[in-house]
């Protein structure tokens, strides 16, 4: 098992990687069989400390966990447990994911351009063909999939949304957690048939 750790914006010393490290790999070992590589970083801003954690494990899944504390021991902490929280709802959900019928869904993903724009100054005026000011370029992949698995997915980590293509109809979905918990489902395109039909939305995930 491979566990790396840095640091952003501050040294990560031997003892906080002996603690991190063991920490991660503790839970890790308990809940998954198999051998897994993961990440954590840890960075300061101010007097907060945060540890993100990343976990690549099977059928393309990654885990994700953030904790923040006074401290980075206790940031870690706050990390590893809702690292655990996660790896144990990876247990109970994985079966649909890493079927035959899901991988050979995610060769069909596609890359998109996903940029951080600027607000800009609200004192000038907006113009009607004026794009926003880009300020940060990267990769977002665009996954073809069923509804449960794009909330497998979501739930798994720290995103607040998800875009994916519907592996019922091929049309762009988005899922996102809502204010209250739960997580919400957003059908941009029905089936042509169900149009055609005048059928409504479908009522379950899959």
């Amino acid at each position: 098992m491979t566990i790396q750790i840095t640091g952003k914006n501050i040294e990560v010393g031997d003892a906080f990687q002996s603690y991190a490290g063991d920490k991660i790999r503790g839970i890790l070992q308990k809940f998954l069989p198999r051998e897994v590589n993961g990440h954590i970083r840890l960075e300061r801003e101010r007097e907060v400390f945060k540890t993100s954690c990343t976990v690549h494990v099977a059928g393309g899944l990654m885990l994700e966990a953030h904790g923040e504390g006074g401290d980075a021991y206790s940031s870690v902490d706050s990390a590893a447990h809702r690292l655990e929280t996660r790896v144990k709802r990876y247990k109970s959900r994985i079966k649909h994911h890493t079927s035959p019928a899901a991988a050979a869904r995610r060769k069909v993903d596609i890359e998109a351009r996903d940029y951080i724009v600027s607000l800009g100054d609200d004192d000038e005026p907006e113009q009607e063909d004026a794009n926003p000011l880009i300020i940060a370029e990267g990769q977002r992949n665009i996954g073809h999939m069923t509804v449960s698995e794009a909330v497998l997915k979501l739930d798994l980590s720290e995103a607040s949304f998800m875009i994916f293509r519907n592996a019922a109809h091929g049309g762009l979905n988005v899922v996102y957690r809502r204010n209250d918990g739960h997580i919400g489902w957003i059908d941009a395109d029905l089936p042509a048939a169900a149009k055609a039909n005048g059928a409504s939305a479908p009522e379950h995930a899959d």
